[in-house]
């Protein structure tokens, strides 16, 4: 089981190396569409590097509610606690 900080480290790492988001603009507060300016297709590479990395598939239904690096984390998280 990962901690919310490991979570955030897959998932900014992923920001910086799949999208080239400056890693200063990864934080847990940035909107993944207005700041850091995700589409639904990149989502959709950010849902699957996220599998790979902790094994925690997120559905296109868990990724409805998110809007925010923090409610990313979050809901990778719960995935987590819900499997164990």
């Amino acid at each position: 089981m990962q901690t919310r900080e490991e979570i955030y480290a897959v998932l900014s790492n992923a920001l910086v190396e799949l999208f080239e988001i400056e890693p200063e603009r990864v934080t847990p507060s940035a909107n993944l569409y207005t700041d850091l300016e995700i589409d639904s297709i990149d989502a959709i590479d950010l849902i699957d590097h996220i599998r790979r990395a902790t094994g925690r598939k997120l559905d296109a239904a868990d990724f409805r509610s998110v809007r925010t690096v923090e409610d990313v984390i979050e809901a990778v998280y719960q995935k987590q606690q819900n499997a164990g």
